[in-house]
């Protein structure tokens, strides 16, 4: 029988313990399961384990990541036989750590969810970036908490999704309310049938398309491209038109480009620049492993190098 292991990850006063101890208490989450709490670290915020064993759920904490080993897991498992397991992980953990380390026999993890401080999230960005990356990069929901009107959403969610489009995005209001409502502001008219995407805007038109394609079909877009062409795709009337992202650091440099069908495809040699004139189509891709935006391209004509070749996501 698989045993549920929720993984909570986060720096220190991020709200991992709240977001737990509510996880718990809403909906009767588990209800005559018995639970564990492994909690890594050490926050303002303490638990009630009188209240928590009131509902079978038993904490265990972790004094050193030294401590933190597939041994120690087994010993909760053999000692605590539970039947769904919470991990509060340290947020100065490396996070590949638990994410490749042999759990109990049965465990597994079937969901990570990230708090953020919202107040301190760009300070974080600045001064520790790849370390706040890859406390996202496995999410599978990502939740900034302490949220207000000040708040730049919309460069909060291009920062994860630059390096996990997968993961949703929850905004919490300070007074722990969610907001429901918020829909990032373009930088170009999406209600226009022709669109210019400037290099700024790239890195933005990427991800939107990417997360909803159908707003797109029909359109036509127009912007500066990087084609991508190897030989093993000889003649073939299709070609990848992207450009290359910094989604983290310069280490973690990536390509990201769209599907694009030209019936002269040839003739666009491999790693050139072109502008690209060209119509969307929501269609089924094997480069998307679905259905997803592919370029019709209407016009093709050489071009520069940028002086940046890089888009970003802010």
């Amino acid at each position: 029988m698989d045993i549920p292991v929720y993984l909570f990850t986060g720096f220190m006063d991020s709200g991992k313990t709240t977001f737990v101890q509510e996880t718990l208490a809403e909906n009767d989450f588990g209800v005559g399961a018995r639970s564990l709490i492994i909690a890594c670290e050490d926050g303002e915020v303490e638990y009630d384990e009188q209240k928590l064993l009131e509902k079978q759920v038993s904490v265990i904490g972790v004094d050193s990541e030294e401590e933190f080993t597939p041994e120690f897991l087994a010993d909760c498992d053999a000692t605590m036989r539970p039947d769904q397991v919470f991990i509060e992980y340290n947020g100065t953990w490396e996070a590949a750590k638990i994410m490749e380390m042999k759990l109990p026999s049965g465990w597994q993890i079937v969901q990570v969810l990230t708090t953020i401080d919202a107040s301190t999230y760009e300070l974080y960005l600045t001064n520790m970036r790849v370390m706040m990356m890859e406390q996202v990069c496995a999410s599978d929901v990502v939740i900034f908490n302490r949220c207000t009107d000040e708040t730049p959403k919309g460069k909060f969610r291009r920062t994860v999704k630059g390096y996990n489009r997968k993961a949703q995005i929850v905004y919490e209001n300070a007074d722990g309310t969610i907001d429901e409502d918020f829909m990032e502001e373009l930088p170009y008219d999406i209600n226009q049938d022709f669109i210019e995407i400037t290099d700024a805007d790239y890195g933005i038109f990427y991800l939107d398309v990417q997360d909803d394609p159908k707003k797109y079909e029909g359109k036509t877009i127009r912007f500066l491209a990087l084609v991508y062409r190897p030989e093993k795709m000889g003649k073939k009337p299709v070609f990848i038109l992207g450009r290359f992202a910094m989604t983290c650091c310069v280490q973690d440099i990536q390509f990201i480009g769209l599907k694009c069908k030209y019936d002269r495809a040839e003739t666009i040699p491999h790693k050139s620049w072109v502008w690209v004139t060209a119509t969307i189509h929501v269609e089924f891709a094997k480069e998307y492993r679905g259905k997803g935006p592919v370029l019709y391209a209407d016009e093709i004509e050489p071009a520069e190098a940028p002086a940046d070749e890089l888009v970003y996501f802010t």
